[in-house]
């Protein structure tokens, strides 16, 4: 089939594959009233934490419920904590009929865990990367990762970049600023300030860590448990090579030896 440059050259706009980071809200009870007094004690304490992030909704969990989901309840709600409910999953035929009612989107199930005891587990995740992540903004370069390895970036991210290494480990030589974001499914290091958003373990490898000389972040978060630090680090490791690690299903931060 020949194309027709010249026409191509004249349209107002192109058609592009894209993937943008989510916010997946795994839903755990069928109870829209439920849901928004536990969505607001959530975000009580940090109530600029979101900022117009698109929202992925979960049902997963309940899926058999025998009651039916007030979506345009629950969608208002997300909405009412500057989110921006997009799409959703993992629910019935009834349940999803019902979302697409309200205008959302059906995403394609997340995938099963393996059985494999390194295989990533499934679990309630908070920020999710869905796909290829580009970086917002501006763009910092198309970062390669054809399979296990590590990705290296030795220039400063500002705020509004972002990078993500798939399948692999993340290697920052410069500083991370404020409102920048890196994203690893496997570890983090940044040998410099790190002081945006670091997401290792994206995918769900909760052996995955956090290294940085100077910790000082927006956000830490490792397969799925974060951690915001508008409440102040302690002083043995703010601002000072330190580590992040998953202990069961609570973030331990602790100073490098």
């Amino acid at each position: 089939m020949a194309f027709d440059t010249a026409a191509q050259a004249r349209t107002s706009f192109d058609l592009k594959s894209a993937s943008l980071p989510v916010v997946a809200v795994v839903l755990k009870t069928a109870d829209a009233a439920q849901f928004a007094a536990d969505l607001a004690e959530r975000v009580a304490d940090d109530p600029g934490f979101f900022d117009n992030d698109p929202v992925l909704i979960d049902l997963a969990l309940v899926r058999e419920a025998p009651e039916p989901i007030d979506f345009a309840a629950i969608t208002a709600q997300l909405r009412r904590h500057s989110t921006l409910p997009v799409a959703v999953r993992g629910g019935s035929a009834t349940q999803m009929a019902a979302a697409r009612a309200v205008g959302l989107a059906a995403a394609p199930d997340a995938p099963p865990a393996r059985a494999e005891a390194s295989a990533p587990e499934v679990r309630e995740v908070i920020r999710e990367v869905v796909h290829e992540v580009e970086v917002v903004h501006e763009v910092v370069r198309e970062v390669p990762t054809p399979g296990p390895g590590t990705v290296v970036v030795d220039k400063p991210l500002r705020s509004g970049q972002q990078v993500y290494a798939r399948g692999a480990d993340l290697v920052v030589m410069a500083v991370v600023s404020f409102g920048a974001e890196v994203i690893a499914d496997g570890n983090i290091h940044v040998y410099a300030p790190l002081r945006g958003r670091a997401i290792a373990g994206a995918r769900g490898n909760t052996e995955a860590r956090i290294f940085s000389t100077c910790l000082e972040p927006q956000l830490v978060s490792i397969a799925g448990i974060y951690r915001t630090t508008e409440t102040e680090l302690p002083a043995d490791v703010r601002g000072k090579p330190a580590q992040v690690r998953l202990e069961g299903e609570k973030l331990i931060i602790e100073p490098l030896a």
